[in-house]
């Protein structure tokens, strides 16, 4: 099982904050949960398209980072600051 964390604009766009989805053999990556959700068409697709952060397990890594069953994931809109 994997818990999948929705934050800022990506939750407005969505209408959820979060959801689990049951583990698969063919999870190996960040980008194999966001390809996942993107195919479920819009508003994902839009959503997860563009430029989106992913943090495992409280962390920010890139979309390549191996995940394993029981990790959370957050996907969330880049943060700028001044």
């Amino acid at each position: 099982m994997l818990k999948i964390l929705y934050f800022a604009k990506l939750r407005d766009e969505l209408g959820t904050k979060e959801e689990t989805l049951d583990w698969q053999d063919n999870y190996i990556t960040i980008n194999d949960i966001k390809s996942q959700l993107i195919q479920r068409g819009d508003p994902w697709q839009s959503a997860l398209e563009g430029t989106v952060l992913h943090a495992l397990n409280h962390q920010i890594v890139q979309p390549e980072h191996l995940i394993n069953d029981g990790d959370e994931i957050a996907f969330f809109p880049p943060v700028t600051g001044g």
